[in-house]
């Protein structure tokens, strides 16, 4: 394994999840302290984590005219920071780090800190990183 927590700090990602088939989905997140942290709307991908918590999030980072990648596969659990007293500070803290990469209205909109939205925040404990690269893959970027 090489280097998988700096790799994924700042790459495009896809979340695997569900039953009774494999449900992939591109998400938006930030990576803290073992964390993946995102928000969402309601549907078929917060139900399917909320009955099989066991996910595994694909981050993949191209360069060099795609000719060179890097992969790194996070196994972990989701977990849901609720919109109830005792998650505000989990809430508030995927919040800020969430807002220093969103750009554009609708960012404002996600999360007012008042509890009135309609996004459902949650994180992934990242519990097992494994991953690859192409063989001539020599930038430490």
């Amino acid at each position: 394994m090489y280097r998988c927590p700096r790799r994924i700090a700042a790459c495009p990602a896809g979340l695997r999840a569900g039953r009774p088939a494999p449900y992939l989905v591109p998400i938006h997140y930030a990576y803290a302290a073992g964390f993946l942290y995102s928000f969402s709307l309601p549907g078929q991908k917060i139900e399917w984590m909320r009955t099989n918590p066991r996910v595994c999030v694909q981050v993949d980072q191209f360069f060099g005219e795609h000719r060179k990648w890097r992969s790194v596969l996070v196994f972990g659990a989701f977990e849901e920071l609720l919109d109830r007293i005792g998650w505000k500070r989990e809430r508030d803290h995927a919040w800020s780090l969430r807002e220093k990469q969103l750009v554009g209205a609708w960012c404002a909109e996600a999360y007012s800190g008042a509890g009135t939205s309609s996004h459902l925040f949650y994180r992934i404990k990242a519990e097992r990183m494994t991953g690859r690269r192409t063989l001539d893959d020599t930038a430490d970027s």
